[in-house]
């Protein structure tokens, strides 16, 4: 489907421009966004109309999301679950939970569509997350998943271990586990060492004897 943009949209086009789009993603996004209007002779006519006003609009939305942006610039949100002792949660922290929390605690309106995360999160830790306020206005903020405030406080200090920082033990499981093979195997070399000694004296002593006893004869 082509459609007409009404703003920005990363990876697509600028205000105005006109732009092939999926059906789904102009029908479930877009146009009820407000985002776009359908490319058809009547709306490109009434869009060239319309465009200052369009303009003027897209411009205060963008103030009104660069003021948002300050006041969730460099914050840290803080979200309590119930997690294992590997930090696994019991469950997981989506968009729509980060989008409840930024409205609850922040007081700015925000969607879930517009909190970008490739997948929901199911590790206690630190991560950064986008937050796009605006086509044109995007903040990051970081996202502290823990099972108490304790923790919370902690992780924020950086005293404990966090996210994907807990796979770190099985690295260093497996550094030990190599410099015990190695030991190991020197040990086997120096005992084969000392059984090639052992042999080489024997021998040694048997020739000196054999020479003893022919002295002893002659």
């Amino acid at each position: 489907m082509k459609v007409i943009l009404l703003e920005r949209i990363e990876k697509l086009g600028n205000l105005g421009d006109v732009v092939n789009v999926k059906d789904g993603y102009a029908r479930n996004y877009l146009l009820p966004q407000g985002k776009a209007l359908r490319a058809n002779a009547a709306n490109l006519e009434r869009f060239e109309r319309e465009r200052e006003e369009i303009e003027k609009r897209n411009a205060e939305a963008r103030a009104l999301a660069e003021q948002q942006a300050e006041k969730i610039k460099g914050a840290m949100l803080v979200m309590i679950r119930a997690a294992g002792e590997t930090g696994h949660l019991y469950g997981s922290v989506t968009t729509r939970d980060i989008a409840n929390a930024l409205n609850e605690e922040f007081g700015i309106e925000v969607g879930r569509s517009q909190v970008q995360l490739d997948k929901p999160i199911k590790l206690i830790g630190l991560q950064d997350v986008k937050v796009r306020l605006h086509g044109e206005v995007v903040e990051t903020i970081t996202l502290n998943v823990a099972r108490n405030e304790e923790e919370a406080e902690l992780q924020a200090k950086g005293e404990i271990l966090t996210g994907e920082q807990e796979e770190a033990p099985d690295v260093v499981e497996q550094v030990l586990a190599e410099l015990e093979a190695e030991e190991s195997g020197e040990a086997g070399e120096e005992a084969d060492a000392e059984t090639t000694g052992s042999a080489d004296d024997g021998q040694a002593a048997d020739a000196g004897e054999a020479e003893e006893a022919e002295r002893k004869d002659a």
